[in-house]
């Protein structure tokens, strides 16, 4: 019964507060839905613009599509496109892959359809993401001083840090059928961020809600014209 009763408490997740971490990483908590959402769409592509767009491209999306999400094309001109961008362009990041290998140990991915391209047994690709982003956290052992519990040795740094702060994951060692197992308990807020930890959780929600949406933007007509038909 007691093994049991572990065994669930392990299949919550972040949820309930116990986790196994091991090199699979943890579970993967549910990601919030966006896809009607177009305010929190809007902020999601200025977040991924922001702190994304630097090294990841998204070489499948151009900039005028945006508008689909509300975003006008002025808004886009004003606010999203950097240097000689224009809003008619593919959304294609500036680093020189050279570098960026040299930099990470990999050319950083082209996130278009990483929404897509992550889901799994554990979940959807966006329950990855949304759990990836939130579950870095200091590592000094590490070429870029961060780890991350859903990608154990990530080789991207933690690009959302100053919003996020400073975290340490908190961990007890319990028996598992006979063993010792490193089980994840929480969080230590070492040093806070930009953001309150709820208003982070919102942020990175907002943030894989516009990838997901990127993934396949013809999504929402695509379920109106299916259900009306």
């Amino acid at each position: 019964m007691k093994k049991l009763i572990l065994t669930l408490m392990l299949a919550l997740g972040p949820a309930g507060a116990v986790q196994a971490a091991g090199d699979g990483g943890i579970a993967w908590d549910k990601a919030p839905d966006r896809t009607n959402d177009l305010p929190a769409l809007q902020n999601g592509a200025r977040l991924f613009v922001n702190y994304c767009l630097n090294c990841h491209s998204a070489a499948f999306m151009r900039f005028n599509r945006l508008q689909d999400i509300g975003i006008t094309e002025q808004q886009i001109k004003d606010n999203l496109l950097v240097g000689t961008d224009r809003v008619g362009d593919l959304m294609k990041s500036a680093i020189d892959p050279k570098e960026a290998k040299e930099w990470f140990g990999a050319n950083p991915p082209d996130l278009t359809t990483v929404a897509r391209s992550r889901s799994g047994h554990a979940g959807s690709g966006a329950d990855y993401l949304y759990t990836y982003l939130r579950t870095y956290y200091r590592d000094p052992q590490k070429p870029t001083g961060w780890n991350n519990l859903a990608f154990p040795n990530v080789g991207m740094p933690h690009v959302l840090y100053e919003l996020q702060g400073d975290r340490q994951p908190v961990f007890a060692t319990m028996k598992v059928h006979g063993h010792d197992t490193q089980v994840f308990r929480g969080w230590k807020q070492v040093s806070p961020g930009t953001m309150t930890p709820l208003q982070y959780d919102q942020a990175v929600g907002d943030l894989v809600g516009y990838l997901q949406w990127m993934a396949e933007p013809a999504q929402n007509s695509r379920i109106r014209i299916g259900a009306g038909s």
